[in-house]
């Protein structure tokens, strides 16, 4: 469920934008109006990522230090109270709205990045060997559900509001606009709220109170508590290993032992968040093809129809490509998995990128359906594939006493790609000299170009995940930290 709400409050924002956009730039020019600038778009859309790598750099390295329940329930706590501060966001002047908006979204991405890493150690550590891939996977899924969730909830509140409203065609954007996404956003605290009680009442893992509290006996009840058999029929095929002299995270023993593998983890995840979090280049060609132009909808529609596509992609890619991934990446492994998703997903780019303007570009004021299947394949090999594994392996590969803070260190450094593909690559695209630009942006590479690089970054992901990523499939977690 921390997942789940993690998923719910990075993906509301899409629909959330268009009613800020109705309401605080409905007196903009004509080519301006109902638009949020690409600047508050991107600093809005930043913003949250940069709390999210905070808070996977912090939170990952307490839940080294001082345990991964304590500082799982601080993290679900902070988005629980940061998602209810979002919707009162202070005073309802554009400026005001946005500064606050953006501040409590920071707060809310720390919080989110918290939880990354501490439920992919804490699964890793409660599951065992044979099927702790498939375990891993199905609590990551649950994005999927919280994307789906999101577009669900936004449908429903506009639909609500739509049918209270009866608005007229002057007035195309009430005032009451201004409570529903507010409404929104405050909904993602209900499903942190029903899961703290859980996570309090959770016992610490018992690897956690073993490897690094060295207390064996403790360990030994929790296990036996949580599965409710004896511990003889717990072990996996062998006891913990003995506990090796600890050195210090960032000495010469750990980066000769673990460099390569938190080398592969990060820039993996680094390469796939680029691509992943620049689908944003595609939305307009998306909204274009298959929405009514702005002037033809009121603020609910038109947040009801983005939310109805969003939807859309997440029920017929995003989940069935997390769902194949939990069903597979105990049979045929992470790494295969992972070079397979990065390898389809060039070939989308590349299928999309070389011929866009002379002819995905020229079909853009109609519905194109070979667009859009190309534009949910993407999703599909991304999840059933390196967006998935990159969260997998990183749980997997590294000691007990710095599992936590590795994985931290490995989702903040993707972050930093997710930055650059959302922001970066979102303003890149724009612009090209022989076309018209977008209104807002600088002239830039176009997305011909965006696109060659994106296909580009993939495949130089897939030869990064040949060349140093392990596998980890069907090995424990001792057996992943005792290899050199």
């Amino acid at each position: 469920m921390g997942l789940f709400t993690d998923a719910y409050d990075l993906f509301c924002i899409a629909p959330i934008m268009i009613l800020i956009g109705r309401l605080y730039y409905e007196k903009e020019p004509d080519s301006k109006k109902y638009v949020i600038p690409p600047v508050v778009v991107s600093t809005m859309v930043a913003i949250a990522l940069l709390g999210t790598a905070i808070g996977q750099l912090v939170f990952g390295r307490l839940g080294d230090k001082i345990g991964r329940r304590r500082v799982y329930g601080l993290a679900l706590m902070i988005m629980l109270l940061s998602s209810i501060a979002c919707g009162f966001s202070i005073c309802t002047t554009r400026t005001c709205v946005l500064v606050s908006l953006g501040l409590f979204r920071f707060i809310l991405g720390l919080g989110i990045g918290g939880d990354y890493p501490l439920s992919a150690t804490i699964m890793s550590e409660f599951a065992n060997k044979r099927t702790r891939g498939a375990f891993i996977a199905a609590v990551f899924s649950m994005q999927g559900f919280g994307i789906l969730a999101a577009s669900a909830v936004t449908m429903v509140v506009c639909a609500i509001f739509d049918r209270a409203s009866n608005l007229s065609a002057n007035d195309p954007t009430p005032k009451e606009a201004d409570l529903a996404w507010r409404l929104i956003l405050m909904i993602g605290a209900i499903p942190a709220g029903l899961t703290f009680y859980w996570r309090m009442m959770m016992p610490e893992t018992a690897r956690y109170t073993a490897l690094v509290e060295q207390n064996f006996v403790q360990a030994a009840m929790d296990m036996e508590k949580v599965l409710e058999l004896p511990m003889s029929q717990i072990v996996e095929d062998e006891l913990l290993s003995p506990i090796p002299s600890p050195y210090p995270l960032h000495s010469k023993q750990f980066f000769r032992r673990h460099g390569r593998d938190l080398f592969s983890c990060s820039f993996t995840w680094f390469l796939l968040d680029i691509v992943f979090y620049s689908s944003n280049l595609f939305q307009s060609h998306i909204y274009n093809q298959h929405l009514p132009k702005n002037e033809e909808m009121n603020a609910y529609r038109h947040a009801f129809e983005v939310a109805k596509l969003q939807a859309i992609i997440a029920a017929c890619s995003t989940i069935p490509g997390y769902w194949f991934t939990v069903y597979f990446i105990d049979r045929i492994g992470r790494v295969k998995i992972q070079m397979m998703g990065f390898f389809f997903m060039a070939l989308v780019f590349l299928a999309l990128g070389i011929p866009y303007y002379e002819y995905w570009d020229k079909e853009m004021n109609k519905p194109n359906k070979g667009f859009l299947v190309l534009y949910g394949l993407a999703f599909f090999f991304s999840n059933f594939g390196p967006n998935t594994t990159t969260f997998i392996v990183p749980a997997e590969l590294f000691p007990a006493r710095y599992r936590s803070t590795c994985h931290g260190i490995s989702g903040a450094i993707g972050k930093v790609g997710a930055i650059i593909g959302s922001v970066g690559f979102l303003w890149a695209s724009n612009g090209q000299k022989e076309t018209k630009t977008e209104e807002g942006y600088p002239e830039a590479l176009g997305m011909t170009a965006s696109l060659i690089i994106l296909a580009g970054v993939c495949l130089l992901g897939m030869a990064i995940t040949f060349f140093f990523t392990r596998e980890t499939m069907g090995r424990s977690l001792e057996e992943n930290e005792d290899d050199d």
